[in-house]
């Protein structure tokens, strides 16, 4: 009988990033799919801010480095003459450092170093005045307009990845022993079900258990067991796309289990107990139960092949009372009359 684990839980976006700017200035371009529910790819440019300002920057920039530049060739000349001089009126002996220059030659490389730094960083900036992000997402919210002044610090929109989603879905500790969760060693997780109710459709989704969280919520003392689905804003077919906040219903596809009956789950009585018909009276049995959901229970062991359980709701059960099998009396009664036909 193969194992299916029951929960549900609320979609939540696997990736949700706050849009913020890494530099200041006016605003100059809004791309018409920031605003809500506005869809867009990565790299894809959203906001534009001013670029004046940090192009004179990366000129000034360039110039520093040229300045530097010919500063260290001009120290670098002055130690090639400063050493021939040396060489002429001692020669065989090796200079000092101050002699050709050694300290100043180092300190103009830093310079250049410094300004080459410089320059990449006015570079940076002017980059940063093309606002994206690194994935395709959706935007949630946006507050951002052409010729607004923004800086570094506000938030000028929130956007949620569309590649993934993922549903916490909170079980109980012994659930997790009848699928397969991913650990550190890696492996595969146990596929999954996820199901909504949009009017009067129901639309279903596929998944994949993709870790557990870290620990037991201290109040519900239940795991949380993460799923994500993949692709979800896709509405190929009559299908929706399953959003962020979704209330939805998940069935995990754990492992088989061999050698069980499955049973109504109402037919385990207190105590682990089956009533057995056994030719007209009713025996009490107990049974060892493998696991139970809300509408059945799978047992391991005490019901044999062939025997016949009861699932009426009887007052004042003894073992060895007499009991009738109504089923195989309606059918007796049919055949009786088919004969006196």
């Amino acid at each position: 009988v193969p194992l299916v684990v029951e929960g549900n839980g609320e979609v939540v976006p696997k990736v949700a990033v706050d849009v913020v700017p890494q530099v200041s200035g006016q605003v100059i371009e809004v791309h018409p799919s920031l605003v809500a529910g506005g869809f867009f790819s990565a790299g894809q440019v959203l906001v534009t801010i001013d670029p004046r300002d940090y192009e004179l920057a990366v000129e000034r920039a360039r110039a520093a480095v040229a300045r530097s530049s010919v500063s260290l060739q001009s120290e670098q000349a002055e130690a090639e003459v400063a050493r021939e001089e040396w060489n002429e009126l001692h020669p065989g002996e090796e200079p000092t450092d101050l002699v050709v220059r050694e300290p100043q030659i180092r300190q103009a490389e830093a310079e250049l170093a410094a300004a080459e730094a410089d320059l990449a960083v006015a570079r940076l900036n002017l980059e940063r005045t093309r606002i994206s992000v690194p994935f395709d997402g959706v935007v949630v919210s946006e507050s951002v307009d052409a010729g607004q002044f923004v800086g570094g610090a506000g938030r000028v929109a929130q956007v949620y990845g569309t590649d993934v989603v993922e549903v916490r879905v909170p079980l109980k500790n012994r659930e997790l022993a009848w699928f397969e969760v991913p650990t550190r060693g890696g492996g595969a997780g146990a596929a999954a079900e996820i199901s909504a109710t949009f009017g009067d459709r129901r639309s279903v989704w596929t998944g994949r258990v993709t870790r557990m969280e870290a620990q037991v919520d201290q109040r519900s003392r239940m795991v949380h067991v993460v799923v994500e689905i993949e692709d979800p804003y896709s509405t190929s077919g009559d299908r929706p796309a399953l959003l962020p906040g979704t209330f939805v219903d998940v069935r995990i596809f754990g492992r088989n289990a061999d050698d069980v009956v499955s049973i109504p789950r109402h037919a385990v009585r207190e105590g682990n107990q089956v009533w057995i018909f056994d030719g007209g009276r009713l025996r009490v049995r107990s049974v060892d139960v493998l696991r139970s959901d809300r509408e059945r229970a799978l047992v391991e062991s005490g019901i044999e092949d062939g025997e016949l359980i009861i699932i009426s709701s009887l007052d004042a059960v003894t073992d060895g009372m007499v009991v009738r099998d109504a089923a195989a009396q309606v059918e007796a009664g049919a055949a009786e009359a088919g004969s006196d036909a």
